[in-house]
Parts: structure tokens; sequence; C-alpha cells
């Protein structure tokens, strides 16, 4: 008796510990982001003076000032970047899953080498083919256009979403695809009849990351966009932040508190999905 005491005791000391290191941990990641929303409300003399993540004077200003203060109002760039993560996020989406469904179900020459070689990609450094890439939209004159940020998610270029749909596909039991054939369904009637809805939570994974990481691009979307008509928020809001010294820190902070609200947005809608994926991520074919 006395010994299940202490088992009981120590299983409570030990869950009270993980739940004190979770809600340290949980503190420490989001104090950048409350600081930012606390900074958003501060007027510039007190931006950086004042620690607190409560502003002693509150203020708007920062909010409706930096939608409009540069050539062109901020509707225009959140509207430019929704352009180029939902045609991203179909492209990703269609794309990569056709080619998974390839590896995962058909049968054809060379495929253990091209599935090699299409993970290889996933370690060869972003930096390595943007010169190429550059110089080829370029020619086509694509440049400072949408189109080299959306046309090349339709050929399938993001390994690691492709492995992440094989893995799922292959966890899908086989004996589907055998009753399919007995029905008359070809590869293409298999894909969409049967693949894609079961395979609904990596889609959805798929279609998350890609639209958080296409709305977070800034490195690709400044390399390829020039005119301020066509820039999406991460671009806009560097312009913020002036090369002579004098920033506008209040009004970035405010423009980056509303351009959070897409990905949190996006991510809500989607979290049961989310959820799915990774609750059947060990069922075995």
């Amino acid at each position: 008796m006395i010994h299940q005491v202490g088992r009981t005791k120590q299983r409570i000391w030990t869950r009270t510990l993980t739940h004190a290191v979770i809600i340290i941990g949980a503190v420490l990641m989001l104090y950048p982001v409350l600081w930012l929303i606390g900074a958003s409300f501060k007027p510039l003399n007190e931006t950086f003076t004042n620690v607190s993540l409560i502003p002693r004077t509150w203020t708007l200003s920062n909010y409706t000032d930096g939608w409009t203060a540069l050539d062109y109002s901020f509707d225009v760039f959140f509207g430019n970047s929704l352009i180029v993560c939902l045609g991203a996020v179909v492209g990703n989406v269609v794309s990569c899953s056709l080619a998974a469904y390839a590896f995962a179900r058909v049968n054809f020459k060379f495929k253990a080498f091209w599935f090699m070689l299409m993970l290889g990609t996933i370690m060869l450094p972003y930096n390595v083919v943007i010169v190429p890439q550059y110089v080829l939209f370029k020619d086509f004159g694509w440049v400072n256009t949408f189109l080299p940020l959306i046309v090349p998610k339709f050929l399938a270029t993001d390994a690691f979403f492709i492995f992440l749909l094989v893995q799922f596909i292959r966890a899908i039991p086989r004996d589907l695809d055998d009753a399919a054939k007995i029905d008359g369904c070809n590869h293409f009637q298999m894909y969409l009849r049967i693949i894609l809805p079961l395979a609904m939570p990596a889609l959805a994974t798929t279609a998350i990351f890609t639209f958080i990481w296409t709305w977070s691009d800034f490195f690709t979307q400044l390399i390829f966009l020039n005119d301020q008509s066509v820039y999406t928020v991460p671009v806009a809001l560097r312009t913020f932040l002036d090369g002579t010294g004098v920033s506008a820190y209040g009004q970035l902070f405010a423009v980056s508190v509303i351009s959070l609200i897409p990905i949190f947005g996006f991510f809500i809608a989607f979290q049961r999905l989310l959820i799915e994926g990774a609750a059947s991520s060990g069922i075995k074919g």
C-alpha cells in the first residue's frame, strides 16, 4: 500500500513537471507574437522604450496609416499573395498527388531510380537552381509576373510532398485497387475515385504547408517580382524598412499582425484533416 501511494505521488509530480515544462515552452514560443501584437498598438516613442506587452498609450494609427502607407494599399498585396498561394496549393495538390500515385501504384521502367532521383532533389540547395530558373523565366518573359511562382507547382517540383503522399498511398490496402480493376476502372479512375478520397488528410497537409510556406516566402518572390503593383505581402513588408535608417516600425508591426491572420485561418479551417492524417499515419497496407 505504501509503495502504491509512493508511485501515485511520483506520477502526479511527473505529470505536474511535464505540464509546467510545456507551459513554459508555450509561453516562450508565443512571447514574440504577443510582443508583436502589443507593439502594433504602441505609438512610435513607446515601441522600444516600453518592454511591457501592454501599451501605456493605445493607438490604432499604425493600422490605418500602415494599410495605405505605400503607393498601393495593402489589399492589393493581400490579393497578390492569395493568387500566388491558391495557385501554388492547387498545383501542388494536383501534380504531387498524381506523381505520388504513379510511384506508389504504377509499375514502369526504372521506377526505383526515378524515385531516388526525386528524393535527391530534396537535398539540393535552392540557391543552386535560382540563377538558372531566373534566366529561363526571363527568356520566357515571366519575370515580374506570378507565373514563376505558380507554374512550377503544376510540374510536381516539391519532392517533399510527393514523398509524403507516396507513403500515405502505400498505406492504403491494394485490395481496393483489385476490386476497382474488376469493376473496370483504369488508373486515372482509381486515382480519382479511390485514392483521392482516402488520401484527403495527406492532401490537406500538403495544402496547408504549401499555403504557409508560399505565403511566408520572401526570397523567391523578391527575385521575380520587381514592380510594387505585383508585390506580395512579404515583399511589401520589406519596403517599410528604409535603408536610410528611417523605418516605420509601428506600421510594419501592425501590417505584420494582419498578415498572420490568413495563415491562422487556413490552419484552423483544415486542422481536423491534419489530426486525421496524424492519427492514420500508423495504418499498414
